[in-house]
C-alpha cells in the first residue's frame, strides 16, 4: 500500500444542507490524522451525522488563535500527518481560519491541498441575478470608524458586483450606510439561510431591501450582493456634475444628501462630490 504523504488539507463543508457532503470530503475527514477545527463542537456534530469517529483527533483552531496554532500544525504535517482544516461552514480561509495555516505550511515547504465544497459567496452571487462575469468579495465590513467609511466610499464607485457577509443583527445598519454612499437605486440582493429549508433571496434596489428589513428583521446567516456602480461617461464634465448638484440643492436637499444622490448618479466618489457641493453653497 502506497503511503500518503503529510499535507495540510483545507476541507470545504456544507453551508447549511448536510446533503451537500461529498464522498471526497467524507473520505478526507475519515482518513485525516488530525482535524483542526474552528469549533470542535460543530465539527463533532458533522462527524456524528456522517458516522465518522472523532477518536481524539479534534484540535481547536479558532480565528483568534490561528497564528499561534500554525507552529504545531507545521510540526504535525512535517512529521507526515495529514491535517484536515474544517471551519463551521464553507471553505476554510474565506472569512474563516485557514489562510495563516496555509502560509505557514507553504513557507515550510510542505504540501497544501484543498477539497472544495459549497461556498456562500458563489451561491449568493449566482442567485442574485446580478452580473457574475466580474465580481469582488468584500467579506465583513468594519463595524465602525474611518475604516468602515473608507470601505463604503470605495464601494460607491466599484464597477464590479460585490459580495458582502453580514450578521442579521447588522444588516439594517449596513443597508442604511450603503444607501447613503451608493445611492438608493443601486441594484442589490439579500440572501439568507442559503441551501437550508428556509432559504430566501430578496432582490431589488438598496432602498427596497432596506424597507424590507425595517419591517421584518432577517434571521440566519446573511449575504449581501451589491450591483456595480455605473461608470462615469467620458462625456461627463465638471459642469454636468455642478449642474446636477445645483439642481438638488435648489430643491432644498441637504448638502450630504445631494452629494450622495449625484455621486451615485455619475458613479463618482461621494467625498469628491460633497466637496464640490460645499464649494457651490459658499457665498460668492
Amino acid at each position: 500500500m502506497t503511503e500518503v504523504p503529510g499535507a495540510l488539507v483545507l476541507v470545504g463543508t456544507p453551508i447549511g444542507n448536510l446533503g451537500d457532503l461529498s464522498e471526497r470530503v467524507l473520505d478526507t475527514l475519515r482518513d485525516a490524522d488530525v482535524l483542526a477545527c474552528e469549533d470542535t463542537r460543530r465539527t463533532r456534530t458533522l462527524l456524528t451525522h456522517a458516522g465518522i469517529p472523532a477518536a481524539g483527533r479534534l484540535r481547536a483552531v479558532p480565528a483568534y488563535d490561528e497564528a499561534e496554532s500554525a507552529a504545531w500544525v507545521v510540526e504535525r504535517v512535517a512529521a507526515g500527518d495529514r491535517v484536515a482544516v474544517v471551519t463551521d461552514a464553507g471553505l476554510p480561509g474565506i472569512s474563516d481560519p485557514g489562510s495563516r495555516l496555509v502560509r505557514a505550511c507553504l513557507d515550510a515547504g510542505l504540501a497544501v491541498e484543498v477539497v472544495p465544497g459549497p461556498s456562500a459567496v458563489t451561491v449568493a452571487l449566482v442567485l442574485s441575478g446580478l452580473p457574475t462575469d466580474r465580481f469582488v468579495f468584500e467579506g465583513f465590513l468594519p463595524r465602525k470608524g474611518s475604516s468602515r467609511a473608507d470601505r463604503l466610499e470605495a464601494l460607491a464607485t466599484e464597477p464590479r458586483t460585490t459580495v458582502i457577509f453580514e450578521s442579521p443583527r447588522r444588516v439594517q445598519a449596513t443597508l442604511t450606510d450603503l444607501v447613503a454612499h451608493c445611492g438608493a437605486d443601486r441594484p442589490a440582493a439579500l440572501a439568507r439561510e442559503l441551501t437550508k429549508l428556509h432559504e430566501e433571496v430578496r432582490r431589488g434596489t438598496l432602498c427596497e431591501l432596506l424597507a424590507g428589513v425595517e419591517v421584518t428583521e432577517p434571521r440566519g446567516e446573511c449575504v449581501l450582493v451589491l450591483g456595480g456602480a455605473v461608470q462615469v461617461s467620458a462625456a461627463t464634465s465638471d459642469a454636468d456634475i455642478d449642474e446636477a448638484l445645483v439642481a438638488e440643492l435648489g430643491r432644498g436637499t441637504a448638502t450630504r444628501d445631494a452629494a450622495a444622490i449625484v455621486s451615485a448618479r455619475f458613479g463618482m466618489g461621494r467625498r469628491e462630490v460633497y466637496a464640490r457641493a460645499v464649494r457651490l453653497k459658499r457665498p460668492r
